[in-house]
């Protein structure tokens, strides 16, 4: 008998730490290694989801840039899946890139390794394509390739456009270059990347309505973070934004600002900008391919 209830008491918690795992994301790849070109497929599982909801799947390159973001939306037996051409000029670094499935609350990674893209060299047909739509093609490697490493994040010369705020972040550099800003959910933080050409300071004018640290309806200290080291800063504080100046190291990739309230790190302006970027691409192709037809 003792035995017997001793049983059943084992078995009643493995039954309920079973059901303690719904909400939580499955993600699994085809494969773990990659090379240029090559298509990997990544599918999973999510339980408890909305019927109608989407979950975000982004991959993050082994410098912690944004290559890919895709949306989808779960089927009925909970099942998701989506196909993800490898290379190209965002994914081209060879070593382990992360995946990342968000749905609301809910968040898991996986990685896999990448070979890197080995030929980067320019055909005969793509010079001529070009050539055709030189206009149009700088305008779309302004706005989305130089401007910005990822498609929801829009870097100027002066400020940075973050996803779904209206709200502009306006900046100064110096000697460097801002890469890109990315709202980091889970850590309530803004991610910016630069690239260094010698010691330097970006002052950033970031609106409270991207990021702000509070506490008790009072402002609270914001974190800051340079490569993974936290570093003093200068702070003025006004109603409508907060303005950090934060000196850096040549060789510095990351500045992190933690504070306690962040844009969402995915929404309809990031889809609507990835979407215009295809649009846009997919039209010049077909009117360069068109154009070089009509030649011959």
């Amino acid at each position: 008998m003792i035995f017997a209830l001793f049983g059943i008491l084992i078995t009643s918690v493995g039954i309920s730490q079973a059901s303690a795992e719904n909400g939580v994301i499955e993600v699994s790849t085809d494969k773990l290694n990659y090379s240029d070109g090559e298509t990997m497929l990544i599918f999973g599982e999510i339980t408890n989801m909305v019927s109608g909801d989407q979950l975000s799947i982004l991959i993050q390159s082994p410098n912690g840039n944004l290559v890919a973001l895709d949306q989808l939306t779960v089927g009925e037996d909970d099942q998701f899946s989506t196909e993800i051409k490898l290379g190209g000029k965002l994914m081209n670094l060879e070593g382990i890139y992360t995946i990342k499935v968000q749905y609301r609350d809910h968040s898991t990674t996986t990685s896999f390794n990448f070979g890197g893209v080995t030929n980067p060299h320019v055909t005969e047909l793509d010079e001529v394509i070009v050539e055709d739509s030189v206009i149009e093609d700088e305008i779309i490697e302004d706005s989305f390739i130089e401007n910005s490493v990822i498609f929801d994040s829009v870097v100027t010369a002066t400020s940075v456009s973050v996803q779904d705020s209206t709200d502009l972040i306006s900046y100064e550099i110096t000697n460097a270059k801002l890469l890109n800003v990315i709202p980091d959910l889970d850590a309530v933080s803004l991610l910016i990347y630069i690239e260094t050409t010698d010691e330097g300071s970006i002052t950033l004018a970031i609106p409270r309505s991207v990021l702000d640290a509070s506490i008790n309806d009072g402002d609270d200290e914001f974190f800051v973070l340079v490569d993974g080291e936290e570093v003093d800063f200068e702070e003025i504080r006004t109603s409508v934004d907060r303005t950090l100046t934060i000196d850096f190291l040549a060789g510095t990739e990351q500045i992190e600002i933690i504070g306690t309230f962040v844009i969402p790190e995915f929404g309809t302006i990031a889809a609507m900008i990835l979407a215009v970027a295809i649009i846009s691409i997919v039209a010049i192709s077909a009117k360069s391919r068109l154009s070089l037809l009509s030649r011959y």
